[in-house]
């Protein structure tokens, strides 16, 4: 075996053991060595390669099954820090986070306008923050993940995003210009369905559809435990499938599309009364009150949500749903008539095998799912066979 072919498998060994440290540490070389099948002398070996590079630390003895007491072995979280941020239509949710996700920062920014230049000009002021707030490591910055309401090509690039009105904007190459790290672009569905996959409620589920529900709808799909993008990045744009082939035109130049009917945006257009916006506080007050326009006005919210997830369960066949939305959070009613319409519309041994949850990350999901995918990122470059 030449010196490239001898490199190449201690990397792939280093990715294995370190892979096992992160789900099952503390944890000593001997186990190490029985679960991944790799003698102990290569375990021993590639484990010191991995402290060396900062990535694992011992923390003392275990306890003795009968010979000597074992070392254990931990990942070391604090080797560098990762930043997610979610673009929304009006703001940017960012966090800074450890190399296992735990949050260090959360700050949300209001944006002037929704124009690419504006937003990037926020994201630059937010990125600054969070990198001057960053501890002493190792690695510092391993990463920036950002992801947008819209479509996002192979390539990571911005293809469009119906409410900003983006078109062909490569935020990823001028962030990687300003901050020289690895830039990762995705779908914002796409990071909050991978978030709730690593941190939520979807942990135990390999096959599931997150629904984020605000402006528009956007579904992010996961399949055998990865995110499905499709040939060319655009998978997940259900809330522009057709409901109503004879209803209004969408932004997107379709007609009657899900999203019209039950988006966030729809049921607080619903709400409307001479131009007034409400907000969830009041929805949340006004439903308290049991006023009736409110309740009916939630519970259309819900309806035309379960025709929409009919279509969308039918076509995937998930184990479970999360539902992202702050009034599905907060008003139970809502979820128990989306979960009522489902029911009523699928054959029983599709719909009683299909949960149907709200997120338990709430408006972090996204940005937890960008760090995660940072996170990965550095972690496959650093144990990546040159």
């Amino acid at each position: 075996m030449d010196i490239a072919d001898q490199t190449f498998v201690k990397k792939i060994n280093q990715k294995l053991l370190l892979k096992e440290i992160l789900t099952n540490a503390p944890i000593s070389r001997a186990k190490l060595s029985e679960i991944t099948g790799l003698n102990k002398s290569t375990v021993s070996s590639q484990v010191s390669t991995l402290m060396k590079e900062n990535l694992v630390y011992e923390i003392g003895q275990g306890e003795s099954s009968g010979g000597r007491r074992p070392v254990l072995l931990m990942f070391n979280k604090h080797a560098g820090y990762s930043i997610g941020i979610d673009v929304g239509v009006d703001y940017v949710n960012g966090i800074l986070t450890d190399l296992e996700g735990s949050l260090i920062l959360h700050q949300q920014l209001m944006l002037k306008s929704s124009s690419p230049e504006d937003t990037k000009s926020t994201l630059i002021e937010l990125i600054q923050h969070f990198i001057s707030q960053i501890p002493s490591s190792p690695y510092g910055l391993v990463g920036i993940g950002i992801c947008i309401p819209g479509l996002v090509d192979e390539n990571e690039r911005i293809v469009f995003t119906p409410h900003s009105k983006w078109k062909n904007f490569d935020l990823k190459t001028s962030l990687k210009k300003t901050f020289h790290v690895p830039v990762l672009i995705e779908n914002e569905a796409n990071a909050g369905a991978y978030g709730e996959k690593i941190f939520g409620a979807a942990k135990h589920y390999d096959h599931l559809i997150y629904a984020s529900i605000g402006t528009g709808i956007g579904i992010g799909i996961i399949i055998k435990r990865h995110l499905y993008r499709g040939a060319y990045g655009f998978s997940g744009e259900m809330g522009h499938m057709t409901i109503d082939f004879n209803g209004p035109t969408c932004s997107c130049g379709n007609r009657g599309c899900w999203e019209l009917y039950a988006s966030e945006k729809a049921l607080f257009q619903s709400l409307q009364s001479n131009n007034q916006k409400v907000s969830y506080q009041e929805i949340e007050q006004l439903a308290k009150l049991n006023d009736m326009k409110t309740l009916n006005a939630l519970r259309n919210f819900g309806f035309y949500l379960g025709v929409g997830l009919t279509n969308v369960l039918h076509t995937f066949n998930p184990q479970a749903v999360i539902l992202r939305n702050k009034v599905i959070e907060s008003h139970p009613m809502v979820l128990n008539v989306i979960k009522n319409e489902v029911s009523s519309r699928m054959y029983s041994q599709f719909s009683t095998h299909i949960e149907l949850l709200p997120s338990s990350l709430g408006q972090h999901a996204p940005a937890l799912g960008m760090t995660s995918l940072v996170i990965e990122n550095f972690l496959n470059d650093v144990t990546k066979p040159q």
